[in-house]
């Protein structure tokens, strides 16, 4: 089977000999890596852009929540 490298969309041979697959070569790989760590891509979710983050509870919240439960809940 052949499919398309994501990057530069040359025909890539879908087997075990292509070590980069989807990818034609590392260089591609590493350059769709880099899209995604500077978020240029991501998936989409249906979240509203225009909300406003939801904060993460402290450690010390969550270390209480994690107390109140009883001790069946870690079994």
């Amino acid at each position: 089977m052949q499919v398309q490298c994501p990057t530069c969309n040359t025909d890539v041979q879908w087997n075990n000999e292509s070590v980069y697959r989807p990818f034609c070569c590392k260089k591609c790989q590493l350059i769709d890596l880099g899209e995604w760590a500077d978020e240029a891509k991501s998936i989409p979710c249906g979240a509203n852009p225009n909300e406003q983050t939801t904060q993460m509870p402290s450690i010390e919240d969550i270390e209480a929540l994690l107390a109140a439960q009883p001790d069946t809940f870690f079994k």
